[in-house]
């Protein structure tokens, strides 16, 4: 009984020697009427309503206008992304192009001892110089020039209606493993009055192709160099492709297409445009 009473009167004590609230605190903000304040952003009904106003409508980014970029593509002097290998290439004489074909072919020797092969075999004595022959054919995109493959190909129609070329073989090889990528690419513009030769446009991608490449860079360059060759009201590009370095290594799947776009000019800012360009190229599926 002792411990009880005494716990129980030091709580009372406890209690009375607490300090009163203080009352010279600020006035209290009255409370605002609710019905004269405005809702709240987070009121569901505030943001339906703003989204229900006809100048808030959803739009899609595509059909905005784009700033237009220069385009890195074609160089000062008609060379499509050069390097400086690219005008050594170009500028060498018959000495230095006999000696970059001996360098490839001693390359290629050490690649065949490396594998675990015999380079001095019946079947493999002619295969570095082969192979280097065909590497430099497979690259010799890198020595075209713009000018030479348009060949002032250019006609003042009054055409401003669209132009497709559909369904161009495209053999290229991946930067990444050296092996081939190859499919169809799809070209369409849409010209300032005019029009460029038809076989021009086969012409420019197979300028691209041929060398190092991968397929998002191959598919901007050609849409950006045919922009820039006669500057069209728009240019769209997609290409679909079977990459080898999925096949045979890898992930080692058959059955796997990549498609590629890009659009330019009035293609990237009407989505009408755009639909109608990929529905006559059978991209547009939905």
């Amino acid at each position: 009984m002792a411990s009880i009473t005494g716990s129980s009167t030091t709580g009372t004590d406890s209690a009375s020697k607490r300090k009163p609230k203080d009352k010279k605190r600020g006035k209290e903000k009255p409370a605002e009427d609710v019905s004269t304040s405005p809702a709240p952003l987070t009121d569901g009904r505030a943001i339906r309503k703003r989204r229900t106003r006809p100048g808030n409508a959803a739009r899609n980014p595509r059909d905005e206008p784009a700033a237009k970029t220069p385009s890195p593509v074609i160089d000062f002097d008609g060379l499509s992304r050069p390097s400086s290998g690219t005008r050594s290439r170009i500028d060498e004489g018959p000495e230095q192009a006999e000696k970059r074909l001996e360098m490839m072919c001693g390359a290629v020797r050490t690649l065949l001892e490396c594998v675990g092969e015999d380079p001095d075999r019946e079947g493999l004595l002619g295969t570095p110089s082969r192979y280097a022959k065909a590497l430099l054919f497979l690259t010799k995109g890198y020595q075209d020039h713009v000018k030479d493959v348009v060949n002032n190909a250019l006609f003042n129609e009054g055409h401003n209606e669209m132009v497709i070329v559909k369904d161009i073989d495209i053999y290229s090889l991946c930067e990444h493993h050296l092996v081939p990528f190859t499919g169809k690419m799809h070209i369409g513009y849409i010209p300032s009055n005019t029009v460029i030769g038809l076989s021009k446009l086969p012409r420019i991608a197979e300028m691209f192709s041929r060398r190092l490449q991968i397929q998002e860079r191959l598919t901007k360059e050609v849409a950006h160099a045919i922009m820039e060759i006669f500057n069209p009201q728009g240019v769209a590009v997609v290409m679909e492709s079977c990459h080898l370095c999925m096949v045979i290594r890898g992930v080692q799947k058959t059955g796997t297409t990549t498609i590629t776009s890009c659009v330019l000019g009035c293609f990237e800012r009407q989505s009408k445009t755009r639909n109608e360009f990929l529905s006559f190229v059978g991209v547009n599926r939905t």
